[in-house]
């Protein structure tokens, strides 16, 4: 029993040495051969070879009963007991016949009981060699040979291995015999050593007193009297530009707009009239505009130079401009004639055009009103069929929760059955998890131990160096040097000097740097003063250039005044009138649609309401393209002033 035991442990030895990853099976066969050649006999080592060669062969095989079993039954073996596990399959499936039943049961009989007799009642069971290791081996090797040369063999053998289970569990632990005789343990015995001395006590180091800290003064948690000034300053100015806006909300374009007074009768009659005339663009008597007071800007240097330069240009062109009509170049007074003609006609074609798209918008929006009637009524039929149908699905529906309820209930009635087994198992995994915990205490105190015992050689070793840094701290030094500053160093480099020469050198160097300085903000002080007088006579250049600008912007005013006001009004286009009569067939189509679905009384007045509405958005949109004409006109005027320059 020995013998087999031994060879045993020596198999399971080197399987766990093998790593499939890295090893090749034939290499690491003659490594263990050769290494194992020396320490067994001849006929121990043949029987080592076999069982290791037929483990590495066959290890998918048995790969796939051992993960099994520890996925089963097995999870509380340990995982290093995996080679053991498969060692034992190996002899039951390949070497029963050759080994014997004897010999195999002194072999399982040389192993712990307990983790074999669990493995051997998982893998002779019946169910589990029919059905899924039967499956699972027939996915590497053809069904009928796993059949033949292994599942029935094992099956042969399975009563006579039930008998042998039955028989190790039977006898209890205390009688079973002993594989090995348990070796003499050392016992450690004390070291004689002198007891030390007791350790002196030091006197107490007296405490220090420390002196008494003033109050922290109250003005620390205060804001200082400058950050509430400036808070004050803040609030002030933040409701004087609220005021400011208010004001500017409420007296929006008074300035520009201002308001005829008439009487309320003649409004009510010109009102009439707009509704009843097709829409037109009006025109507004002639516009007052603010005029500012002329308050001086302060320009810097970069804006001047800028200014001066542009109306030096200007000057430049100009004069070009009189050498060529002396030389007796053309004017362009008739093609300046031509551009007016050709901006009025523009103007007018926009006007019109904007006319055109305004009522393209109404006629969408007529269109669009027609379209969701239509797609109203067509929404009330699906949603008819919506609610036939949600209906069918309620009825189904609580048919399929009143079967989910009915299974439910079988469903809990199972886990509660299962909840009964599942304690018994619990009370088993909580005594081998406090046995684990055991054994892992024990270690952890073990490498304590060995921890504080190599912090205290390490201190000592400390100890040692720092007495012997001290020591060497206090071996006396010369540190006085006498240096003489007027000799030089001799080491023979090219302009070698002496302190005494360096230092009156250093003091000729400022001297020399210094008058350079003062020389510098000479010349930079007149720069300044002849930048200044070239900036005073741009400016005077500037302010007599935008005098003549004015007067002639002036002259430029109130010829386009003048022709603004001898403006007609748009001519008509054929484009506006064929959409203005699509426009009215499409509200009639609409009004006969509306007779025709007769809403409900409370929704009667919503058709005048809605004509109301687009009656002043288009009244909106009529002044709004109104403003954008006069910021447009405004644009051109404040364009002419530079080609009145030229002109001048």
């Amino acid at each position: 029993m020995a013998y087999y035991g031994k060879c045993i442990e020596i198999v399971i030895e080197q399987l766990d040495k093998f790593k499939p990853d890295k090893d090749n099976p034939e290499q690491f066969l003659e490594r263990a051969s050769a290494s194992l050649q020396q320490v067994l006999s001849t006929q121990k080592l043949a029987f080592v070879l076999e069982v290791l060669s037929g483990c590495l062969e066959y290890r998918k095989l048995l790969t796939i009963v051992v993960d099994a079993f520890y996925v089963r039954d097995g999870y509380l073996c340990l995982w290093a007991d995996y080679s053991l596990f498969q060692v034992i399959c190996y002899l039951a499936m390949f070497q029963m016949d050759e080994l014997g039943f004897q010999l195999f049961c002194s072999i399982i009989k040389s192993q712990p009981v307990g983790k074999t007799c669990k493995f051997l009642r998982f893998f002779f069971n019946p169910l589990n060699l029919c059905s899924w290791i039967k499956d699972e081996w027939s996915l590497i090797y053809e069904t009928a040979h796993v059949k033949e040369n292994w599942i029935d063999p094992l099956m042969r053998w399975q009563p006579e291995v039930q008998e042998l289970i039955n028989q190790l569990e039977g006898v209890p632990m205390d009688q079973m015999p002993l594989l090995k005789t348990k070796a003499k343990v050392t016992e450690p015995k004390e070291f004689k050593l002198t007891i030390p001395r007791p350790r002196a006590i030091t006197m107490p180091e007296p405490v220090p007193t420390v002196a008494k800290t003033k109050h922290v003064p109250q003005s620390t948690y205060q804001e200082p009297r400058e950050q509430q000034l400036l808070q004050m300053i803040k609030r002030y100015n933040r409701r004087k530009a609220e005021e400011l806006l208010l004001r500017a909300n409420m007296e929006e374009l008074r300035c520009a707009m201002p308001r005829l007074r008439r009487d309320p009768q003649a409004q009510q009659q010109q009102q009439q009239e707009q509704q009843q005339s097709p829409p037109r663009i009006q025109r507004t008597p002639s516009l007052t505009f603010y005029k500012p007071n002329n308050l001086p800007v302060k320009l810097n240097t970069a804006t001047i130079l800028r200014e001066g330069a542009l109306y030096q240009r200007q000057v430049e062109k100009e004069l070009q401009r009189v050498d060529k009509l002396v030389d007796g170049a053309g004017d362009f007074s008739e093609f300046l004639e031509w551009q007016k003609k050709m901006q009025a006609k523009d103007l007018e074609e926009q006007l019109a055009a904007g006319e055109c798209r305004r009522l393209q918008g109404k006629l969408s929006h007529e269109e669009a009103i027609l379209a969701r009637q239509n797609l109203r009524q067509e929404n009330k039929q699906k949603a008819d069929q919506k609610k036939e149908e949600t209906a069918e699905l309620m009825l189904q529906c609580a048919e399929r929760r009143l079967q989910e309820e009915k299974s439910m209930k079988e469903l809990v009635e199972q886990v509660i059955e299962a909840q009964k087994n599942v304690k018994v198992a619990q009370m088993k995994l909580v005594k081998g998890r406090q046995q684990i915990v055991q054994e892992v205490m024990e270690e952890s105190r073990e490498l304590l131990q060995r921890s504080t015992e190599a912090a205290k050689e390490e201190q000592r070793q400390r100890c040692k160096l720092i007495a012997q840094l001290r020591a060497l701290e206090t071996q006396p030094t010369r540190k006085d040097k006498l240096v003489d500053l007027t000799q030089i160093p001799g080491y023979g480099l090219e302009g070698e000097m002496s302190v005494v020469e360096l230092r009156e050198r250093l003091a000729l160097l400022k001297d020399t740097q210094k008058r350079e300085k003062e020389e510098k903000r000479d010349q930079i002080i007149q720069g300044k003063r002849a930048k200044s007088r070239k900036l005073h006579n741009t400016m005077e250049q500037i302010s007599l250039c935008r005098a003549a600008m004015g007067r002639t912007a002036a002259l430029r005013w109130e010829e386009k005044k003048a022709q603004a006001a001898s403006l007609g009004t748009p001519s008509r286009d054929e484009r506006v009138l064929e959409l203005q009569r699509r426009m009215e067939e499409r509200a009639a189509e609409r009004r006969r649609q509306t007779a025709q679905l007769q809403e409900p009384s409370p929704r009667v007045m919503r058709p005048q309401m809605r004509a109301q509405a687009e009656a002043q958005h288009w009244l909106e949109m009529d002044r709004s393209r109104e403003r954008r004409l006069r910021a447009k006109q405004e644009a051109d005027r404040t364009c002419q002033p530079t080609h009145d320059l030229k002109a001048a």
